[in-house]
């Protein structure tokens, strides 16, 4: 097919055509950059949590062992 065929496969595009397709994009790119957001916060949040649980359990890890204790003077009766 010649360039000028084309034209008459290929509608051309209407000034509301275009309209509705910018909106398109940017309703798009704004739905990206809330995604891409919220992931932000959801992973600085897991982090955040991560960690605390890792300081929790190094400090339960280095507190004495009372549970250990009792088991021990359990089994020596």
């Amino acid at each position: 097919m010649l360039p000028h065929e084309l034209q008459n496969v290929v509608p051309e595009s209407t000034p509301a055509a275009e309209i509705f397709q910018q909106n398109q994009i940017v309703r798009e790119f704004y739905g990206e950059i809330k995604y891409r957001e919220e992931l932000q916060r959801h992973c600085q949040w897991y982090y955040a949590t991560a960690k605390q649980h890792q300081q929790e359990l190094q400090k339960m890890q280095g507190d004495l062992n009372i549970f250990g204790w009792f088991n021990r003077a359990r089994h020596k009766h």
